[in-house]
C-alpha cells in the first residue's frame, strides 16, 4: 500500500480527531474538492486497507496518512463530489462495504435549532433521537442530541461493533446539537452515545429522544420506525368537541403490570395487545369511561410503577414496542373508551444511562442540589428556567398526544413543582428572585404548557395531582391560573378515609370531615380520587380502611362508594378497589380475582358497575358538577345521626337526586328527610340490597312526600336508613325555575 508521509490535514484538527473531540468531523472526512480534485478522507482504526468505489469504475486503494487508520485518496479526475462507497479490509479476512456518513448534509435545519433554543419547538422529537430517512436514494438514520457541554460526541452501536471512533457527530453552530446521518442502518438497531470530554474516560448515554428502548435491565435505545395507522378518526374528531366539565368522568386507574397476570407462564405481565380487549371488556363491563395508566414510558426500576422516568418517548417495553402501545390505545378508543396517562415532569432518576448529569454537566438538572435534588425521592428536579428542557418536555406531552393518541395527561407531584420548600427543612431551600417560596419557573412552565395542549389539541384533558391549597390550579391563564382542566381533590380523599377509619360510634365527633369538603367542593374543578397512592406503604386496601366487623367492612365500603358517586366531581377508582380487596396492592402480583367467588366480593364489584351506570345515565350527578347549582344541602347537622343527605341537580336537564347516608351501624327508623318537591321518590341505589351482598333489612321501593315542612323546604317523608348504606332517591318533578 502507497504510504503518505503526512496527512492533508493540520495536525491539531487531525489530533481532534483522534481524540474524538472535533466539532466538525465533517470538515476533515468524506470528501472534499480541491484545486487538483476531490480528495476522500476515512477514519477506520485498525483497518488494513480501504478502497474507494465509484460507480462503473474500478476500485481505487486509498493510502494510509496516519498509523491511527486515517486513509486518503486523491480523485484527480473529479472536479465535483459525487457519490462512493467504502471497502474496509481487516487483518482478520472480514472485508465490509459500506456508504460513508461524511458525505451527507445535516438533517436539522437552522430554523429548527433557532426554535429549539427558544423552547419553541413543538415536533422537537421528529428532528432530535434516531430516525430512519432516505436522503436522495440512500436509506439510513439520521441521529441527533443535544449535549452542549460535551466535547464530543459519537453514535456507537450493534452497526458499528460500539466503537466510538467510528461515527463522530458534527456539532451544529451555538445550539449544541450533535448530528448524524449513517446510511443503511435500519430499524431495529441497537445505540447509544459515546460522550467524550478532554482528559476525562468517556460515557454512554440512552437517547433522550429514544422512541424505543430495550427490556430492562438492558438499557440500549432501538432505532424504531412507526408502522402503527390508527383508527380512531371519529373518537379524535369528537374528542376535540367535547366538554368534560359537564359530562360523566369516572376513571379506572389502572398499573398495567399487575392488572391480570398469566400465572400458567411464570406470572408474567399480559402485553399490551393482550392487554386491549381484555381491560376494553372489563371497562364497558363496570361502566367506566376512561383508564388511567400509571406510567407506561421507560423506567429502569419496576417497583417505581413508572414514576421514575428514563425515557420520556418511548413506551415501556415490559409489554411490547411502541406500536403495540399504539394497538392498545386505538382499541380502547374503539369501543368508546378514553385513555389517560400519568405524567412526570416533576423529576427523574439519576441513573448513569439516563438524563442526570448528561453531557457531563447539569443540563436538564439545577446543579445546586437545594434547587436540583429531591430529597425524598433521591431524583433530579427539571431545570424549567432552561429554554431547551422546557422544550423536551412540552414536546414529550405533544408527542404523547399527537403521536400516540392519549386523551389526557394526569401530571404528577405538581405541588413537588410548585414550592422551592417542598419537602424541605430550613437552609435546604433557595427563595426565588423576590425572596418567596414559589418556584417562577415552573409556574411559568406548567402554564405554558397547559395553553399550548389546549391550544395545539382542543378536548384532551389536563389534570393536576396537586396536594396543596395553590389557588386556581384548575382556572384558565388567562384568569391567573395554572389552566388545567380538573385538580385531584386531596383534601377530600384524606377527610372522607379519616372519617370512615372511625368506629362508627364516635363518627359523631367527625361529622366536619364529611361538611368541610363543600366549603371549597367548586373552587376547582375536582376528581375526587381514591388512587394507588391509597392502597400501598402499609396504609392497608379500601376495605381495610373500614371499620367494625367483616360484614360492617362490607358495608362501610359499598356506602362510601355510593356516597363518592354522589358527590359533586368528577370519580377515580384504582384497581381492586372494586373487587374488595383485604390486601395492599402488590405491582409484582395480580389482583386478587378468585375474591369474585365470593359473594361478598361480587357485591362491591356489581355495586360499582351498578353506580357508573347510573352516573353515567343521570345528568343531575354530572352536569352541574363544576359549579354550586348543581348541589343543595338537605340535612348537613345531623351529626349526632351520622347521618348527611344531599340534592344533585342537572339544571339543564332538569334532573334531580337526593343522597341520603348513615353512616351509624344502627338502623334509622322513620327518619324524616325534608324533600324538594311532592310525590312519590323512587329508591333508585340501595347499597345494603341483597344484590350487593348487603343485610337488605330495609326493603323500600319508593317514599310519599307529604307536605311537612322540614330544613326551610315544604315537603318531607318518613323514610328507614339501613345501617351503613348510602341510598339514592329519584326526584319525581322538577321545579319551575330551576
Amino acid at each position: 500500500m502507497p504510504e503518505i508521509t503526512h496527512p492533508t490535514v493540520p495536525a491539531e484538527e487531525l489530533g481532534r480527531l483522534l481524540t474524538y473531540v472535533h466539532p466538525d468531523p465533517h470538515s476533515l472526512l468524506g470528501a472534499h474538492p480541491t484545486p487538483q480534485g476531490i480528495i476522500v478522507r476515512a477514519y477506520r482504526p485498525e483497518a488494513a486497507g480501504v478502497e474507494l468505489l465509484m460507480d462503473g469504475e474500478p476500485s481505487r486503494l486509498m493510502s494510509r496518512t496516519h498509523p491511527a487508520g486515517l486513509f486518503e485518496i486523491l480523485v484527480a479526475d473529479k472536479t465535483q463530489t459525487f457519490p462512493y462507497r467504502l471497502r474496509v479490509g481487516y487483518a482478520d479476512g472480514n472485508v465490509f462495504t459500506q456508504r460513508d456518513a461524511y458525505q451527507f448534509l445535516p438533517t436539522l435545519g437552522g430554523f429548527d435549532e433557532h426554535l429549539f433554543a427558544e423552547g419553541r419547538h413543538l415536533k422537537l422529537y421528529e428532528k432530535l433521537g434516531a430516525h430512519v430517512r432516505r436522503l436522495g436514494d440512500v436509506e439510513g438514520v439520521s441521529f441527533a442530541v443535544w449535549a452542549p457541554n460535551a466535547d464530543g460526541v459519537s453514535v456507537v452501536g450493534n452497526f458499528n461493533n460500539w466503537d466510538g471512533r467510528l461515527h463522530q457527530m458534527r456539532r451544529l453552530g451555538v445550539s449544541g446539537v450533535w448530528e448524524l446521518f449513517i446510511p443503511d442502518v435500519r430499524a431495529g438497531a441497537l445505540y447509544k452515545y459515546e460522550m467524550h470530554h478532554q482528559g476525562r474516560p468517556a460515557f454512554l448515554k440512552t437517547d433522550p429522544y429514544a422512541l424505543q428502548t430495550e427490556v430492562p435491565p438492558a438499557t440500549s435505545s432501538i432505532v424504531f420506525e412507526p408502522n402503527y395507522e390508527f383508527t380512531d378518526n371519529e373518537w379524535i374528531t369528537e374528542r376535540a368537541r367535547r366538554d368534560h366539565l359537564r359530562q360523566p368522568l369516572s376513571i379506572y386507574e389502572v398499573h398495567l403490570g399487575s392488572w391480570r397476570r398469566v400465572r400458567e407462564e411464570g406470572n408474567r405481565s399480559l402485553t399490551y395487545r393482550e392487554t386491549a380487549p381484555l381491560l376494553a371488556d372489563y371497562l364497558l363491563e363496570m361502566g367506566f369511561t376512561h383508564v388511567e395508566f400509571l406510567p407506561l414510558k421507560g423506567h429502569p426500576y419496576g417497583g417505581s410503577w413508572g414514576y421514575q422516568v428514563a425515557n420520556y418517548y418511548a413506551a415501556t417495553a415490559r409489554f411490547g414496542t411502541p406500536d403495540d402501545f399504539r394497538y392498545l390505545v386505538d382499541h380502547l378508543h374503539g369501543r368508546g373508551l378514553g385513555v389517560i396517562m400519568d405524567w412526570v415532569p416533576a423529576h427523574f432518576p439519576k441513573d448513569a444511562f439516563a438524563l442526570g448529569r448528561f453531557d457531563g454537566s447539569a443540563l436538564y438538572e439545577h446543579l445546586d442540589p437545594r434547587k436540583g435534588e429531591h430529597p425524598d425521592w433521591g431524583t433530579y428536579i427539571f431545570n424549567y428556567g432552561r429554554n431547551e428542557v422546557r422544550n423536551f418536555l412540552i414536546a414529550n406531552a405533544l408527542f404523547w398526544i399527537k403521536e400516540c393518541h392519549i386523551d389526557g395527561l394526569r401530571v404528577d407531584a405538581v405541588a413537588s413543582m410548585l414550592y422551592l420548600d417542598y419537602s424541605r427543612e430550613d437552609g435546604r431551600w433557595l427563595p426565588n428572585k423576590f425572596g418567596g417560596r414559589e418556584n417562577l419557573e415552573a409556574i411559568d412552565f406548567l402554564r405554558e404548557l397547559n395553553e399550548t395542549i389546549h391550544r395545539e389539541h382542543p378536548g384532551v384533558l389536563m389534570i393536576a395531582e396537586e396536594s396543596t391549597s395553590w389557588p386556581k390550579v384548575s382556572s384558565p391563564v388567562s384568569e391567573g391560573g395554572l389552566g388545567y382542566d380538573f385538580k385531584w381533590n386531596m383534601g377530600w380523599m384524606h377527610d372522607t378515609l379519616q372519617y370512615f377509619s372511625k368506629d362508627a360510634l364516635y363518627r359523631r365527633f367527625h361529622h366536619n370531615n364529611l361538611t368541610f369538603g363543600f366549603m371549597y367542593a367548586w373552587s376547582e374543578n375536582f376528581i375526587l380520587p381514591f388512587s394507588h397512592d391509597e392502597v400501598v406503604h402499609l396504609k392497608g386496601s379500601m376495605l381495610t380502611k373500614m371499620q367494625g366487623t367483616r360484614e360492617q367492612k362490607f358495608a362501610n365500603l359499598r356506602a362510601l362508594y355510593g356516597y363518592m358517586w354522589a358527590h359533586p366531581g368528577k370519580k377515580l377508582l384504582f384497581m381492586g378497589g372494586e373487587l374488595g380487596q383485604w390486601r395492599e396492592w402488590n405491582d409484582d402480583q395480580s389482583l386478587d380475582w378468585h375474591l369474585l367467588d365470593e359473594p361478598a366480593h361480587r357485591g362491591v364489584q356489581k355495586l360499582l358497575s351498578d353506580l357508573n351506570r347510573l352516573y353515567l345515565d343521570e345528568p343531575a350527578l354530572w352536569e352541574a358538577d363544576v359549579e354550586p347549582a348543581g348541589f343543595e344541602w338537605v340535612d348537613a347537622n345531623s351529626a349526632a345521626e351520622n347521618v348527611i343527605a344531599f340534592l344533585r341537580s342537572a339544571p339543564d336537564a332538569r334532573r334531580q337526586v337526593v343522597c341520603v347516608c348513615n353512616f351509624s351501624n344502627v338502623t334509622r327508623t322513620g327518619y324524616r328527610l325534608a324533600l324538594p318537591a311532592p310525590g312519590s321518590y323512587r329508591v333508585i341505589l340501595n347499597t345494603d340490597a341483597i344484590v350487593y351482598d348487603g343485610s337488605g333489612s330495609v326493603a323500600v321501593d319508593s317514599i310519599e312526600a307529604t307536605a311537612d315542612p322540614l330544613h326551610l323546604r315544604p315537603y318531607s317523608a318518613l323514610i328507614d336508613l339501613p345501617p351503613l348504606s348510602t341510598i339514592w332517591l329519584e326526584v319525581p318533578r322538577v321545579e319551575e325555575g330551576l
